[in-house]
């Protein structure tokens, strides 16, 4: 080995919310050395820190992976924009903020698949030690002193109570907290704003971990290669710029991949990990066969219905321009509830999109603002609302394959949006029910019209038509590194979430999910971390 070559006791691939939350579990300890690799920039970028300028950053390619799927039929042979996080924090830095556990049973069918310790009551620890709940919360199952403030809603639309009221009069209950272990209700969304600021992973657990000499964070650090002496993982290879001169650093102990679903996946491709035959087809040496790597992949996809607001109702749309968005900025500045420190999504409720079901299949969210038909983010120039859902867990799975061995081009993600009947039904049953959540009668003195899909759309062939051609992402990728026993083919980590197979390699990003939580996928991610590093500070016996 290069005597040049600097060496740590850990490597880390990605600075995003998981690797945050490991750099700083892994340097608790004094003795113990930990590089961190970020491919992307340091998050100094303003728009980052106050929550809606995640509008702004969505779009920012100096901080964020600008993927894009592959069309299909399904998606009207639309290519949808998948953003990911690149800059410290990940996508914790450019998401939409929303804390959501999802219901206990997502963790139980994990345990059931042969995942020992990660049932519910296994995994509600680190649940609880990443959260600093702030207000209302059984304190048996909420966290009171962890790195993430969960905060509630401080700026309310009247329209968004209106809304709420509907709900409960079409007979869905308020749940005052759907963190709790009974997600089904409606309610206001938690959210990791504090003081009117974006509190990210970075912000909560690794810019304190920076202050300790035994953390070295590299950031527009891209990594290349694992670096393998036989099947052990030794270091990483990595390019500060297209072309440039690779440099590397090296792992006495472990080789921790956090870069994400995406990401993970492509980088274990790229170092001759994963299905043989697409090894073979970029040119890439084989070190161990392992099929499942790039497949079991699944994304939350979204069909959203907007209304027209009557003429004279301050939406989202009004408030964020001319001398309105000044007054907005005022009280922002002031730390007075404002427009610039709210969630993208305001209510949220989870039920059912049949009757008969025992637990919430969907995921529906309202917000007083719409936007504009075909543009992501770009407000409508009239008063609008809007309403939408998606199946909580899509059966449908697709795949991520790298196209090259140059990690600066992308690589091919197909999520098979809508390819599972199942999640055909569940769509065309949520549509229906935002329908009826959007026409109730205390809603109606701020409704004109519903505008999408519009009241042309009636049968289940002409919703489902709409969900094609109309439908996006809710950036929820999980899977392309699943985690299950070795007996399983399509298994990429055990337990432990080391990689069948190899040695001093783990992964530990939303990649090893084995099926999709009914949820936001940052609260899991968060607790996956924690698990984590548990198991590589406390291997088990």
């Amino acid at each position: 080995m290069n005597a040049a070559v600097d060496t740590f006791d850990y490597v880390i691939v990605g600075a995003g919310a998981a690797g945050s939350v490991l750099a700083n579990r892994l340097t608790d300890d004094p003795a113990v050395s930990v590089c961190v690799l970020e491919a992307g920039p340091p998050d100094r970028n303003p728009y980052i820190h106050i929550p809606a300028g995640f509008i702004k950053t969505l779009f920012d390619p100096s901080c964020t992976w600008q993927f894009k799927t592959e069309p299909t039929a399904n998606t009207g042979g639309r290519a949808i924009a998948t953003t990911q996080g690149r800059t410290l924090g990940g996508s914790s830095s450019i998401n939409g903020m929303i804390y959501n556990r999802g219901q206990p049973a997502d963790l139980d069918s994990w345990a059931q698949r042969g995942n020992r310790g990660w049932g519910y009551a296994d995994m509600l620890p680190y649940l609880r030690r990443s959260e600093r709940r702030i207000g209302f919360g059984d304190d048996a199952v909420r966290g009171r002193e962890g790195g993430i403030p969960i905060t509630d809603m401080d700026w309310i639309h009247p329209a968004s109570e209106a809304f709420i009221a509907g709900v409960i009069g079409l007979g869905i209950p308020r749940n005052p907290d759907y963190n709790s272990g009974d997600q089904a209700g409606v309610g206001y969304f938690q959210r990791a704003i504090h003081r009117g600021r974006r509190v990210s992973a970075a912000r909560a657990f690794l810019k304190p971990a920076m202050a300790r000499p035994n953390l070295d964070v590299r950031t527009t650090a891209r990594a290349s290669a694992i670096v393998f002496e036989g099947r052990r993982a030794v270091g990483i290879r990595y390019l500060n710029a297209p072309g440039g001169v690779p440099r590397e650093v090296r792992a006495r102990r472990e080789v921790i991949l956090c870069a994400g679903t995406v990401n993970t996946a492509r980088l274990l491709q790229v170092s001759g990990v994963g299905p043989a035959p697409l090894l073979q087809s970029l040119g890439v040496e084989v070190v161990h066969a392992l099929a499942g790597v790039g497949e079991n992949f699944r994304d939350h996809y979204a069909v959203r219905n907007v209304v027209r607001a009557k003429d004279g109702v301050q939406t989202l749309n009004e408030l964020s321009r001319g001398p309105r968005l000044g007054l907005q900025v005022a009280r922002w500045l002031t730390s007075r509830p404002s427009i610039l420190a709210v969630a993208p999504s305001q209510v949220h409720v989870f039920w059912k999109s049949f009757d008969g079901l025992d637990a919430p299949d969907l995921q529906c969210v309202f917000t007083p603002g719409s936007y504009k038909q075909g543009a992501t983010y770009v407000l409508d120039d009239y008063p609008g609302f809007t309403a939408g859902a998606w199946p909580h867990r899509p059966e449908s799975t697709g795949h991520v394959r790298a196209r090259s061995r140059d990690v600066f081009v992308d690589p091919e993600i197909q999520p098979n949006y809508l390819s599972d009947p199942i999640d055909r039904r569940v769509t065309i049953g949520g549509m229906r029910l935002v329908r009826r959540m959007l026409s109730t009668p205390e809603l109606a003195p701020f409704v004109e019209s519903e505008t999408l899909p519009g009241p042309q759309v009636q049968s289940d062939d002409e919703m489902l038509d709409f969900a094609r051609a109309n439908g996006s992402t809710c950036y929820h990728l999980i899977g392309t590194a699943r985690m299950g026993p070795a007996t399983d083919p399509s298994a990429v980590v055990g337990d432990t979430l080391l990689v069948h197979g190899m040695q001093g390699l783990r992964v530990v990003d939303a990649s090893i999910m084995p099926s999709m939580p009914s949820a936001n996928t940052y609260a899991t991610t968060l607790m996956i971390a924690e698990k984590g590093a548990d198991l590589i500070r406390r291997p088990p016996t």
